[in-house]
């Protein structure tokens, strides 16, 4: 995986980097692998994932097509300057 530098610019790349290993899961397999995992472990674990992913398929879906509402978005507002206490 090859990241360009520009304008000596070494952190933008870095993070850019950092964003493309976590998308393509490089830091999940690494501490997956930090440990042996019985075979056993790793067919539930899979299957586990498996199920998240199908619920969460299932669920687009069904927002998609009008079954269910989607969630609430909050509205996030800026913070409020804070007054300083009179003296």
């Amino acid at each position: 995986m090859q990241v360009q530098v520009r304008d000596n610019n070494v952190d933008q790349a870095l993070r850019v980097l950092k964003k493309r290993l976590q998308r393509e899961g490089v830091f999940r397999e690494m501490k997956l692998r930090k440990y042996f995992e019985k075979p056993s472990e790793a067919r539930i674990r899979e299957k586990a994932e498996a199920v998240r992913r199908a619920r969460k398929n299932a669920r687009k879906q069904a927002i998609r097509e009008g079954l269910i509402a989607a969630p609430k978005r909050v509205e996030r507002t800026p913070p409020r300057p804070q007054s300083r206490p009179a003296s």
